[in-house]
């Protein structure tokens, strides 16, 4: 079921990315994400944007993927903890972006441009396509460890 997760995310090129500010308050933002094999969700922003401000003071954050072609009823609800790599880890996580973004790097030189991480702690997979709906929660448990591929 992991695979089919995977599979489905990397579908999505869009998400709906909520964060928190430092009042509480609930903001939101549709961003372009990458998956990697780990279903971490990255994505880039610059630095002076609402969701790195909120990221930074308080790194939870939850996706929607999916839900936006007519006939296709599958989503992903998706929560977890964001990080800035820096060094080795951020050029994986760059090159998976670059890879679902091929124009990526030539925003890489704007002044500002940061790329977030993100580390699924639960995610629902909806799937209304079938009569019943399959709905499968995954744990941090579930998620921790090998890629997708290979649990």
């Amino acid at each position: 079921m992991l695979t089919e997760l995977l599979e489905f995310m990397r579908t999505q090129r869009f998400a709906v990315e909520a964060s928190c500010a430092r009042d509480g308050a609930a903001q939101a933002a549709l961003v372009g994400v990458a998956v990697t094999d780990a279903l971490e969700i990255v994505f880039d922003t610059l630095d002076t944007t609402r969701k790195a401000r909120n990221l930074r003071a308080s790194p939870r954050a939850a996706f929607v993927l999916g839900g936006w072609l007519a006939g296709d009823e599958r989503t992903v609800q998706f929560e977890g903890i964001a990080d800035e790599p820096d060094g080795a880890e951020l050029e994986r996580i760059k090159q998976a972006y670059f890879a679902t973004w091929p124009d990526g790097p030539s925003r890489a030189a704007w002044p500002g441009l940061v790329y977030f991480r993100v580390r699924p702690t639960w995610i629902r997979f909806s799937n209304f396509n079938h009569a019943p709906p399959r709905i499968v929660e995954f744990t941090s448990d579930q998620l921790i460890g090998a890629p997708a591929n290979e649990r």
